[in-house]
């Protein structure tokens, strides 16, 4: 068997990042020694698009956002399903990425970056979805990462709760959402529902390596309301101010709180 020869690595908050080559089509991207992504098997990657994509290929002008360049497999397929008027924006962390799917993994996606649908920014795609109103028809994450509620963080910036309701606000009434997962979650299911989602899981296949593909749609018309963190805090702060307050009228005595009785 062939050997794997580094192409290039740079060092990134996550670990070093590195491009691998065997022969000529054959690519490997890792990150931390991680594999993150392969050439030879993109099947999941390239069923997220698909799933996705069709859903809002029949619109005059569809909009769609897509979460991680990867090697442009996803691009790639989102293009293939997608009308001449789509226009498709790419939202890519690192932008040595960006230039490796411009250069030597350019022909793997048949050059997808230089279709003029597409513009490509670098940035962070959790902020690219808080911006105001972008109305998208059709958000698609494929990040490294998908949503695993036994290692991320209650506020992770895209699987949380809040997160899911900042996505829903991001898109039209009809859009589709759509995110890549390493196995299925059923946290994450549960936190889709509540952001007022109807999803479906899907699996991109038999045999190999199958992922969970997760396909949802706003159940509403308007996303279901709920406070921001930052209200959340807003409101404690009023409500401590206004028990300070009171406690000065009584002479410095703290006034206790209601609530049920202790249990003894």
């Amino acid at each position: 068997m062939r050997p794997w020869n580094t192409i290039e690595q740079v060092n990134t908050r996550e670990g070093k990042l590195e491009l691998r080559q065997r022969g000529e089509q054959d690519f490997l991207i890792l990150v931390g020694g991680r594999v993150l992504m392969s050439s030879s098997n993109a099947r999941s990657e390239i069923f997220l698009a698909n799933e996705a994509c069709k859903l809002v290929a029949n619109r005059p002008s569809p909009r769609v956002l897509i979460g991680g360049l990867g090697m442009a497999m996803t691009l790639r397929a989102a293009l293939d399903v997608l009308p001449k008027t789509a226009s498709v924006h790419v939202a890519e962390l690192n932008p040595v990425v960006a230039r490796w799917c411009k250069g030597v993994l350019a022909p793997l996606s048949q050059n997808a970056l230089a279709d003029p649908r597409v513009t490509l920014e670098i940035a962070d795609v959790a902020q690219v979805i808080g911006r105001k109103q972008p109305n998208y028809d059709a958000i698609v994450l494929d990040l490294y990462e998908g949503p695993n509620s036994f290692t991320q963080r209650a506020d992770d910036p895209f699987y949380s709760r809040s997160a899911l309701h900042r996505t829903r606000r991001a898109m039209r009434a009809d859009g589709v959402f759509a995110v890549w997962g390493e196995d299925p979650d059923e946290r994450f299911e549960t936190r889709l529902s509540r952001a007022g989602f109807d999803f479906e899981r899907k699996m991109s296949g038999k045999g190999g390596s199958i992922h969970a593909v997760y396909v949802a749609r706003p159940n509403s018309p308007h996303p279901p309301r709920g406070m921001s963190n930052e209200q959340r805090s807003r409101q404690r702060q009023a409500r401590n101010l206004a028990r300070r307050e009171a406690e000065e009228q009584d002479g410095g005595r703290p006034r206790r709180r209601r609530g049920k009785p202790k249990r003894r």
